[in-house]
């Protein structure tokens, strides 16, 4: 089954209304409107792209789950952060989006989109996942269709497990209304009382408690499985229920001697931003602690309910709510779809990928007669994760923390995992005598919370933790170890274009980089300088830091890949990045495509550029990959007439990014840039299975494969092919 992906009901294809191209007086003099994708309109292309992926044949059927589930989990963010983005434009008449483009309007068309989106995953799940289950033996049950053994175990079960978690709060004149957690799954219930008439209660389902719950077959019952441990038991059945339908259909319990006149399931989402404010260190961690997790009441901006759900109920939450009819989904699908990724769990290695062990990197092991950093001293180490492990970064730190030479370690944490090993040995190396210094970024966005206990646990182990600076968000990724040789103080530093998160370490793709490099290493001792001390540093020997120069320096080398190419006519550009939205770096890579530069671009997300258009993109090739692991790397190649430069880091071409944050690229060794350059980005580029190419309008579209052509799927060769970057 097709689904319909359009975004414009007037078409029958994933289509946008393209303005009018500019005069290429225009383009020279001005950001023109007519030359950017609208970036929300750009994200809701990506997440058509992840939901592709759901619908694609060739995954496995638990994978295209997985998808689903993303979809959702992607939609949810969107709500969280781009509508209160552009409520605050709005609000504070700054109505000029990337390239000049009138955020109310364009916003005006989303909101007629995303009822399309909604239809399209609610039939994703229904019509096609649901079903194909069914035939392998995974039932996603409603209540109506368990047998009475079922429904039996279901009353023990829940006897047991979820009716001493709920706790039932009414609404009436002596009570309030209850708050309600952004993205919980709620019911709302009507009692019919004796003496009160009707009464409205929630009840919210407790997040420790699964959405799917197992269920057994009578095989299963007989051979004595009944608890639910994601395996079939005895007739090799997988059987699950809604836990929403399991309380409903309990209510008696919890309301004993009452009247239930209905009981809907509710879900709510809230805006994500926090709204924080720079103003130090202390109360910008009071401020954190206050606003974000629970405490934290950010208006609702959106209500998912069933259908079947009457008037007076939904008047009830709508008008508690404040919410207008605009901002209620009803579904016919259960609330909260994210959760269907609980399915994935199941012990069906046949429905899921290749299993897939990351590779250790065998140089970085500590020998008798040389250790890490005598190794990375030696010469430069690249790691490629997921395809190379994340246990060599882990080791790097563990090291440190015990190496009497060693005297501090420095390092920046965004988002990190939540029983982190590296946390652990900062704090050993604290407790070893040696000078830590962690800053650690509160504003995080989503991981606030836990970036708050970190910060804590890591002052109570007498570890100096600086919060992040004024006005700016700290995502560079860096470590730096300060080694004590002979006479002199030796900088061993780690780079990365992702996370010091061994979770997403996994699934994500990101470089790591280790180097004793004397001028990056000097580098790194003025950056974090700056990040703790109000350093005035600008100037950089290696790196391009945000944001005093990076801008002008990936600017500045966009330039002189158009001079090279006036004179050589060789020019070419290649980046690889998550999302490219500055228009300021757009309009240079429009005039370096006017100039004959050949540009490719692989874009993951966002991407505001439009290619192929005449005359202004001609020379530019944009392409997205969305597959297994999540291509989280920044990579950013020129040509250079043969003295090439290649580097990565943790900065994507976002005003953000660029303007708003401290970020780092770093260039690579010569050795490393070939390797990188020829089996890494080059591979990706010639992708023919998972790879999209961009158009004009900002769609994308799978890459057609000629019957003669091999199939090549970049993520699964890099799985295969770690030898080709060592």
């Amino acid at each position: 089954m097709v689904l319909n992906m359009t975004l414009d009901s007037n078409k029958d294809e994933t289509t946008l209304n393209a303005a009018p191209l500019p005069l290429l007086g225009d383009l020279v003099s001005s950001s023109n409107p007519d030359l950017y994708i609208d970036r929300d309109f750009s994200w809701l292309y990506f997440n058509h792209r992840v939901m592709e992926e759901a619908l694609d044949e060739q995954n496995p059927l638990l994978e295209r789950v997985r998808f689903l589930s993303i979809f959702a989990s992607n939609l949810d963010e969107f709500y969280m952060v781009r509508i209160p983005a552009v409520n605050k434009c709005i609000l504070e008449d700054t109505m000029a989006g990337v390239g000049g483009t009138n955020v109310y309007s364009e916003m005006q068309k989303i909101y007629a989109k995303l009822p399309v989106l909604l239809e399209n995953m609610e039939s994703c799940w229904d019509n096609i996942l649901r079903p194909l289950l069914k035939k392998q033996n995974v039932f996603v049950l409603d209540y109506s269709e368990l047998e009475v053994f079922q429904v039996e175990y279901l009353h023990k079960y829940f006897k047991k497990n979820i009716f001493p978690q709920l706790t039932p709060l009414a609404y009436d004149s002596s009570h309030p209304f209850p708050y309600i957690t952004n993205l919980s799954v709620n019911l709302a219930v009507i009692l019919s009382d004796a003496a009160y008439g009707r009464i409205f209660v929630r009840i919210k389902i407790p997040s420790n408690i699964k959405r799917l719950i197992q269920v057994p077959s009578k095989e299963d019952l007989k051979s004595g499985k009944t608890e639910d441990n994601m395996a079939a038991g005895k007739s090799g059945k997988f059987n699950f229920v809604w836990v929403d339908d399991v309380i409903i259909n309990h209510l008696d319990m919890v309301f004993p001697g009452q009247v239930i006149q209905e009981a809907h399931a509710f879900r709510i989402t809230r805006d994500g931003d926090l709204g924080l404010d720079d103003d130090g260190d202390f109360n910008l961690m009071k401020s954190i602690e206050k606003k974000s997790g629970a405490k934290y009441f950010g208006s609702p901006l959106r209500m998912e309910i069933n259908g079947g759900m009457s008037d007076y109920v939904l008047k009830i939450l709508m008008e508690n709510l404040k919410l207008r009819s605009t901002q209620v989904e009803a579904l016919a699908s259960p609330v909260g779809l994210v959760s269907v990724s609980e399915l994935c769990d199941i012990k069906r290695p046949d429905l899921k990928y290749k299993p897939f062990t990351p590779v250790k990197k065998n140089y970085l092991k500590t020998t008798k007669t040389m250790s890490i950093f005598d190794k990375i001293k030696k010469k430069d180490v690249l790691i490629y994760r997921p395809y190379d492990s994340f246990e060599s970064v882990i080791d790097f730190v563990r090291e440190a923390s015990v190496d009497p030479d060693v005297i501090s370690i420095k390092i920046t944490l965004y988002r990190v995992d939540k029983k982190s090993r590296i946390i652990q040995y900062l704090k050993d190396a604290a407790d070893n005598g040696k000078q830590v210094i962690v800053l650690i970024e509160l504003k995080a966005r989503f991981d606030e919370e836990n970036n708050v206990a970190k910060a804590k646990e890591l002052e109570h182990s007498n570890i100096h933790v600086v919060y992040g600076v004024p006005d700016l968000k700290t995502h560079a990724k860096l470590c730096m170890v300060l080694r004590r040789e002979k006479d002199e103080l030796v900088p061993y530093v780690h780079m990365s274009t992702g996370n010091y998160n061994a979770t997403t370490a996994r699934i994500y793709t990101d470089f790591e980089y280790f180097t004793a490099d004397q001028d990056i290493g000097q580098d790194v001792v003025d950056l974090f300088n700056s990040l703790t001390g109000y350093s005035r540093k600008i100037n950089y020997r290696k790196l391009l830091v945000a944001p005093k120069s990076m801008k002008k320096d990936l600017i500045f080398k966009i330039r002189r890949e158009v001079e090279n190419h006036q004179k050589y006519e060789n020019g070419y550009i290649l980046f690889k990045l998550n999302s490219l939205v500055d228009p300021e770096c757009i309009l240079e890579l429009y005039k370096a495509s006017m100039e004959g530069v050949k540009i490719d671009l692989q874009v993951r997300g966002i991407c505001c550029i439009r290619p192929q258009m005449p005359v202004y993109s001609e020379n530019i090739r944009v392409t997205s990959i969305v597959g297994r692991f999540l291509e989280h790397t920044r990579a950013y190649y020129f040509y250079n007439n043969g003295a090439e430069e290649l580097y990565l880091g943790s900065a994507d071409l976002m005003p953000r990014n660029l303007d708003r944050r401290v970020e780092v690229l770093f260039p690579v060794n010569t050795d490393y840039l070939r390797k990188i350059k020829d089996n890494i980005l080059d591979t990706h580029l010639k992708d023919n299975v998972k790879l999209r190419l961009g158009f004009p309008d900002g769609t994308f579209e799978k890459v057609s494969r000629p019957q003669t052509d091999e199939a090549l799927d970049s993520q699964i060769w890099m799985t295969k092919n770690q030898k080709k970057w060592d």
